[in-house]
């Protein structure tokens, strides 16, 4: 496989294999987080003088081991670099991944002899001739060991110059040309002190500078359980986006989603249109059905079973496009019958409805009365929902940890995981490198994606929302 352009699963258990000199712990370095890669090396240091006190490598490996069964067990990426020649200890690193359920992944380091040895004279404490040489020969029979061995994945890399490979979750290759994405701030939580106007327009300009295409706000009544805790402020949406419409940007405006559980259908058309018209055709609308019962009887509100929520989402929807169309005459509907359609202002054009959810009825309503559907980003869903949408887009709902480097990723996720284990919560919030994340979006947008909604779960200010702006800056 071409290193240049592979993809590497993670998490996964990837031990290097190569002569001294071969270039493995600089490769992981240059991919790798520095406490995913564990060296026989350092451990050496640290239980003996130096990394080349020998008497020592008993008790390095011991620990070597109980480094890698421990991390594998909590599924976590993890880098064995040692010389990898030893085919009975990589056959016990392939069993223990096996019992944790990860990847198997063998990185053959077939760089050239002579390279290896002038690597080696330039080291402070070269290898002794004699045993680079064993070494070298040990490699010849490396590759058909290798493959006998059955490794999920076996990378090759040839020579010193080999450029870095993506490591991120699969499925991820993509090399088809640029594809067509928009995104769009979701705004789910708000940490903003003492000053909240200053806050959400400091959100706002950031999103605007980083290139995103609009921004949107949930609509809930108590901060919901996923995002923070209840007594943490979760403003009314459209009272903000008020607000947000007087700043001069071209962002796009709305929510994501409003619950018709909620609202009255007639007083939400009326609020969406004053808003496009306030900022000349740029408001949206999402639409759902509304699944809290907290907040419903926190707030002295009936909360319908699902089979008649979803009907009032479809009669919302209905009233909305009624309410909007030209002229007062009566309405006449499947769900609704109104007397008189007087709605002004009217939306400026066409104002985007965007229905939240991913069940067949649902689907059903957003392609008969919709623009859009929105859906969770996995790719079954999105899956279903281009089938069901037909010639209408597609939007998903993304919560992506971001990070510049792997590094980061590795320290957010242990901030943010609470007391999910850092692998499930990685693995929930597809934790990668902004890199890693253009070409997660460009295979969605290959499925059939025609804009994110993206929600930090980070976000405390601007400097997260510029990082994510790398992402955005990679479809512009």
């Amino acid at each position: 496989m071409d290193p240049a352009t592979a993809t590497l699963p993670d998490p996964a258990l990837i031990v290097l294999v190569g002569a001294s000199g071969a270039g493995k712990s600089a490769w992981a370095a240059a991919r790798f987080a520095r406490r995913e890669i564990v060296s026989s090396d350092e451990l050496r240091a640290i239980v003996g003088s130096g990394e080349n006190d020998l008497s020592a490598t008993d008790d390095a490996f011991a620990l070597l081991d109980t480094i890698i069964d421990a991390r594998s067990r909590r599924r976590l990426t993890t880098v064995v670099d040692t010389l990898g020649l030893d085919r009975a200890r990589r056959r016990g690193y392939l069993g223990v991944a096996r019992e944790a359920g990860l990847p198997a992944v063998a990185v053959v380091f077939a760089t050239d002899a002579a390279e290896c040895r002038r690597r080696n004279r330039a080291r402070d404490r070269p290898v002794p001739a004699g045993a680079l040489t064993a070494q070298i020969r040990r490699m010849s029979d490396i590759p058909a060991e290798i493959v006998d061995e059955g490794w999920d994945l076996v990378l090759r890399v040839a020579g010193p110059t080999t450029q870095p490979s993506t490591v991120t979750r699969p499925p991820v290759a993509v090399d088809a040309p640029d594809v067509e994405l928009r995104f769009v701030l979701q705004i789910a939580r708000f940490p903003w002190g003492d000053d909240p106007a200053g806050w959400l327009t400091a959100i706002a300009e950031s999103a605007a500078d980083a290139g995103f295409y609009g921004l949107a706000l949930m609509d809930h009544l108590i901060q919901i359980p996923q995002v923070g805790r209840a007594w943490e402020p979760i403003p009314e949406p459209w009272v903000t986006l008020g607000l947000l419409a007087g700043l001069p940007t071209s962002l796009r405006l709305g929510t994501l989603v409003s619950p018709a559980s909620l609202h009255s259908a007639g007083r939400l058309a009326k609020t969406a249109a004053t808003l496009d018209v306030l900022t000349g055709g740029r408001a949206f609308c999402g639409v759902g059905t509304g699944w809290w019962a907290r907040e419903h009887a926190a707030f002295g509100l009936p909360f319908p079973a699902t089979a008649d929520r979803v009907q009032r989402l479809e009669a919302t929807l209905e009233t909305m496009r009624a309410l909007w169309n030209a002229g007062t005459k009566a309405y006449h509907g499947s769900q609704v019958s109104l007397p008189e359609t007087t709605c002004y202002p009217r939306p400026v054009g066409p104002l985007p409805l965007i229905v939240g959810g991913k069940g067949p009825r649902v689907l059903s309503i957003a392609a008969r009365l919709a623009d859009a559907c929105n859906v969770p980003s996995d790719l079954d869903s999105v899956s279903r929902a281009v089938a069901a949408m037909g010639d209408r887009e597609v939007t998903v709902l993304d919560i992506p940890v971001m990070g510049r480097d792997r590094e980061q990723v590795a320290t957010l996720v242990e901030r943010l995981r609470g007391r999910q284990s850092a692998a499930d919560y990685a693995q929930r919030r597809h934790a990668a490198t902004v890199p890693d994340h253009v070409n997660r979006y460009r295979e969605l947008a290959r499925h059939g994606v025609s804009t994110v909604f993206l929600a930090l779960p980070d976000l405390t200010g601007p400097d997260e929302v510029r990082r994510a702006g790398g992402v955005v800056a990679a479809f512009r």
